[in-house]
């Protein structure tokens, strides 16, 4: 059995949890120090801990879920990574502004680290597009499931067994978590990353933790640097590792930025450092992330207790409660060997406080700072476990046995609203992946044409990805109420990502040029909508239109809030409202009417 570690220890025998692992046989510590309360403790207290296969098993069941039943929730997502890599893997796919070469926001870099599995997996088996989305989403689920086992051992080591177990229950139910595992998104890839960098700094080892913070910074997403301050702050301030420090930021920038330029630069065809540009266009100029749109100073608040519920909030309030718990138990010594709580805990409020201020907020701009949220969240349950057993227990006996009930009840209560919002995440909004699904089944009895339009209006954005659409099959845009920039198909030429373009801009102005006429459409998405307009009419009750397919799809509007919150059963579906999201086939035979319009030029 492996020893006890009921303090921050790191060098000891004791507490060197990493060497015991592989001799442990049953799951269990046992406890020969002095209890976080400073009372004597029983010598062989037992006390449970996963070990990482276990918890990498537990981890990626539910990944892999996400991988193939949660729907895309960004559009970002689709049209800036999704789309991108359909068309360096096919040949085809929509090109937004950011990958246009006067503006060049994005990394084709980042790109290329997804794709070229995908292009490897493609050349081997030869699957349908949709099987090598559904390849390229458990790829992920794979990555993040390994890195979030890594990051449970450093946890275990450097906080303690109960902080880790803690932690781990609230990773694996996280429906955050269950969302950002699995997205295509830069956040996400930073989330990784940011798993990795805490670890192997929990561990010491600075040139990893360098090292993957600044793949989090060049390859994904620049700001992630800000997760990597206290990391510095620790070898230059109190390590004075300054040698080590600035030796392997300069190997990580030569390493990772020189072949990143080369790669993007050969991509745009001009000298293009995408990091940059990307933080030039966010901090140096007039229109930056504000021009789409900006949210009120509490939304990462309400987001979080979304995405972790009440661990959330314990996450907010874990430096409060650490300093009440200083306040209250028999002052001791600080172990050398461990790092500062403010430190190795502070990246979460950096992060935090620096997001909140700024106007726009989205959803996929905490993902980076997921592993931190879980992390401060386990150490708040664990001081409320250590100030109950001060405050009302007493006895002789660990802390964590004596409040293991408690403990055990928060976090059933937690994974319980955990899965209640991953089921109605689901229920609630998967109806355009199945919508999309049901492309194959309708192009197998359909060979009229040698290309079919598919076409969307207000449904635009919850468009999945061209991995979707058989051969032949191309999506189109009618005009709808949104009036801000759509994207446009790669141009057919082999340069097409060198190729500046006059129909793209960086204020998210209209292009007109980007709808086709309502005449011109095969198929058609849609949903149903409780309050039609003149461009976004009610398509399934039109006489042109026949709906071949349709499931339901949560009316927001019209459903109480807890409800599109949380999967209740049995009342759930008696509460909710749903409208139908369509997929609709023209009728050919069909005059059409006069008041059906031109949307390319607006005439009624």
């Amino acid at each position: 059995m492996a020893p006890a570690k009921n303090t921050r220890r790191r060098t000891s025998k004791s507490s060197n949890i990493e060497s015991k692992i592989p001799k442990v046989k049953k799951n269990v510590e046992l406890s020969r120090l002095k209890t976080d309360a400073g009372l004597p403790v029983k010598e062989e207290l037992a006390i449970f801990y996963p070990p990482p296969l276990v918890a990498f098993k537990a981890i990626f069941c539910l990944r892999i879920v996400s991988a193939i039943w949660l729907h895309i929730t960004d559009c970002d997502e689709t049209f800036n990574y999704w789309e991108p890599s359909h068309y360096l893997l096919f040949g085809n796919g929509f090109q937004t502004w950011e990958y246009t070469p006067q503006y060049a926001l994005r990394s084709y870099s980042y790109l290329l680290v997804h794709t070229v599995p995908a292009w490897i997996y493609n050349s081997l088996f030869h699957p349908s597009r949709l099987l090598l989305f559904y390849f390229i989403r458990c790829s992920l689920a794979v990555v993040s499931a390994v890195a979030e086992v890594y990051f449970y051992k450093s946890v275990c080591r450097e906080f303690g067994i109960n902080v880790g177990r803690i932690m781990l229950v609230i990773l694996i139910f996280s429906p955050g978590m269950f969302i950002a595992s699995t997205a295509y998104l830069p956040s996400s890839f930073s989330m990784y990353m940011t798993f990795i960098s805490m670890t192997a700094w929990f561990y010491r080892k600075y040139h990893l933790a360098i090292f993957s913070t600044a793949l989090s910074t060049f390859i994904s997403w620049p700001f992630a640097a800000l997760i990597g301050f206290p990391i510095a702050c620790d070898m230059l301030l109190v390590q004075k590792k300054w040698r080590t420090f600035f030796k392997w930021s300069t190997i990580s920038a030569v390493i990772i930025l020189l072949p990143l330029t080369e790669t993007d630069s050969s991509y745009y065809g001009r000298f293009t450092i995408a990091p940059w540009n990307i933080v030039k266009y966010n901090i140096f100029t007039s229109r930056g992330p504000n021009l789409y749109g900006t949210e009120p100073w509490y939304f990462y608040v309400l987001n979080g207790v979304l995405n972790f519920n009440f661990a959330f909030l314990l996450a907010l309030a874990t430096p409060f409660l650490l300093v009440l718990v200083k306040l209250v138990l028999p002052k001791k010594p600080r172990n050398p060997d461990c790092l500062s709580l403010i430190l190795s805990l502070g990246s979460f409020y950096l992060w935090f406080a620096t997001f909140s201020i700024q106007p726009h907020k989205e959803e996929r701009f905490l993902f980076p700072i997921y592993p931190m949220v879980a992390l401060c969240g386990a150490v708040s349950i664990d001081s409320l476990q250590v100030l109950w057993y001060r405050f009302f227990i007493k006895k002789g006996l660990h802390y964590a046995k004596c409040t293991a009930k408690a403990a055990l009840f928060i976090l059933v209560v937690y994974s319980a609203l955990g899965i209640s919002r991953m089921l109605a995440l689901y229920k609630a909004y998967h109806a355009p992946m199945d919508t999309y699904i049901e492309l194959t089944k309708v192009n197998a009895n359909f060979a009229a044409k040698s290309e079919i339009n598919l076409c969307v209006g207000r449904e635009w954005h919850r468009f999945p990805s061209s991995f979707f659409l058989p051969d032949r099959w191309k999506l189109r845009f009618i005009k709808s109420d949104f009036d801000g920039l759509l994207p446009a198909y790669y141009l057919p030429d082999s340069n097409a990502t060198k190729i500046a373009r006059d129909d793209m801009n960086d204020a998210n102005e209209e292009e007109k040029s980007r709808y086709v006429s309502i005449d011109s459409c095969d198929f058609l998405i849609d949903l149903d909508s409780d309050s039609p307009s003149l461009l976004e009419p009610r398509y399934s009750e039109h006489k042109n239109w026949t709906s071949i397919y349709s499931v339901p799809f949560l009316n927001a509007k019209k459903t109480p809030s807890w409800v599109r919150s949380f999967y209740v059963p049995l009342m759930w579906e008696s509460q909710s409202n749903f409208l139908s999201y369509h997929l609709l086939q023209h009728k050919l035979e069909v005059l059409k009417d006069n008041y059906w319009f031109d949307a390319a030029q607006h005439n009624y």
